[in-house]
């Protein structure tokens, strides 16, 4: 038994015993290298580890190398054991040390197999939700030299008893390539007589978007799905791609910067994703009203929310409106950012691979995702900003847009120039919208 042992925590120690002295010393040698180079990747790659995790050839190549480590540890401690259990007159002595090579057998291939099943699942996400873009990314810069990335965060509304996708939340993330610094616009879903950028949808509407007919308003909330109706409104894009194509097209034009990616998620599957995390911890300052008939109240106070009670705290409008809405479901979102630690993510991960699935769609490219964890990280130690273009600031029926560009683009200024409040200072005092604040302030 001691020497079965002796040989799982260092390989060739039972041939050594039985005097099989060269194959004793060449396993000593494979295991010293075996951890040598499994030490080296984690102190050399351990702070590119999110961004492996993202690459699935780098995955594939965990799963492979896990499986013939665990296959070889496990084939050489069956190997000792063969050398050493008692002969066949000793019942007991040989059951007890078959049930300790079984044993540890079964503690060197069970966390090989849950990493090779957690690098499989994420391989499966990552196909699944990102495109194969083929567009080379240079590694020194994968920004290609610009100074901002402009990703269009989208909280889809769909129902049975509603066809067709809503676009209820719409909200850019400018994020500075270098620093991480990072302010969000936020558009009001009712922005009216929207503008749409030079091509067939501004020919078709030249004085702004006013709807599919008389039964629906002609809002932001329905670009999208008026696009996946109508393919001629995005020529050469296909059926998912129409509608988030003139989307980005068009809050590029309304804001004055260019967005290059979005990421939607169906506000259902987004209670999936805050279940499969355990909830999200909410700071709520005033009882919030909820359901059509008022069925429901979450109380003030710091609480830890279900993903329905966080699907209704970001969606009511009861007693309020779709401004204070707006900011909540910023609030929300940022809360869930910040909670998604690693170890939730870790004890979670099947659960929430299957609800990100069903929840998410994106149109940002495998290949970029590695530069996009860093800039993440890079995220986090920022005060995120925030400038929703809402009433007093901007009217949603009759909307400025050289206003909206004109702050825009001074938002972006100030943070480039750091004219902006620190994260130590106090948020600003003007109206609400009017300028940039940070955002944990604002969600008390």
């Amino acid at each position: 038994m001691a020497l079965t042992l002796a040989s799982a925590l260092l390989w060739g120690v039972a041939h050594l015993a039985t005097d099989r002295r060269r194959t004793g010393l060449t396993l000593m040698a494979a295991y010293v290298l075996m951890l040598a180079f499994v030490l080296t990747v984690f102190t050399a790659f351990s702070a590119k580890f999110l961004s492996l995790a993202v690459q699935p050839a780098w995955l594939g190549f965990l799963t492979g190398a896990l499986a013939v480590i665990a296959l070889s540890w496990a084939g050489v401690i069956v190997w000792s054991f063969l050398l050493v259990r008692p002969d066949a007159g000793h019942r007991v002595g040989r059951a007890l040390t078959t049930a300790v090579a079984v044993a540890l057998c079964a503690l060197v291939l069970a966390p090989a197999v849950y990493a090779a099943r957690f690098a499989y699942v994420s391989r499966d996400v990552v196909n699944s939700l990102f495109s194969t873009n083929t567009a080379p990314v240079v590694a020194q810069d994968p920004w290609n030299g610009a100074e901002r990335v402009n990703v269009l965060l989208i909280g889809a509304d769909a129902a049975p008893n509603r066809p067709g996708v809503r676009t209820d939340s719409m909200t850019v993330a400018s994020v500075n390539t270098r620093t991480g610094a990072t302010t969000l616009f936020g558009l009001p879903r009712n922005l009216q007589h929207v503008r749409f950028p030079h091509g067939p949808a501004r020919q078709r509407f030249p004085y702004g978007f006013t709807g599919a007919g008389p039964d629906t308003p002609g809002l932001l909330n329905e670009v999208f799905q008026y696009a996946e109706d109508h393919p001629e409104m995005a020529p050469g894009a296909g059926r998912g791609e129409r509608g988030p194509a003139l989307l980005k097209s068009t809050i590029s034009d309304i804001l004055g910067i260019p967005v290059s990616y979005y990421v939607m998620v169906d506000m259902k599957g987004f209670a999936e994703i805050v279940d499969a995390m355990g909830g999200v911890r909410m700071t709520i300052k005033q009882p919030i009203v909820y359901g059509r008939h008022r069925e429901g109240l979450l109380p003030a106070g710091t609480r830890r929310l279900s993903g329905q009670e966080a699907l209704w705290f970001g969606r009511s409008r009861t007693d309020s409106d779709d401004y204070v809405r707006m900011g909540r479901q910023k609030c929300l979102l940022n809360a869930v950012a910040k909670q998604a630690d690693p170890v939730t993510v870790l004890n979670s991960f099947e659960k929430l691979a299957t609800a990100t699935k069903r929840a998410i769609s994106t149109d940002l490219p495998q290949n970029l995702l590695p530069a996009m964890i860093d800039l993440a990280q890079q995220v986090k130690e920022h005060r995120i900003k925030s400038l929703n273009f809402v009433p007093p600031l901007i009217s949603t029926v009759n909307p400025d847009w050289h206003l909206i560009r004109s702050k825009v683009r001074d938002s972006l200024a100030e943070r480039t120039t750091g004219k902006i409040a620190t994260a130590h200072s106090a948020p600003s005092p003007a109206p609400a919208g009017e300028a940039p604040v940070p955002l944990d302030a604002a969600c008390g």
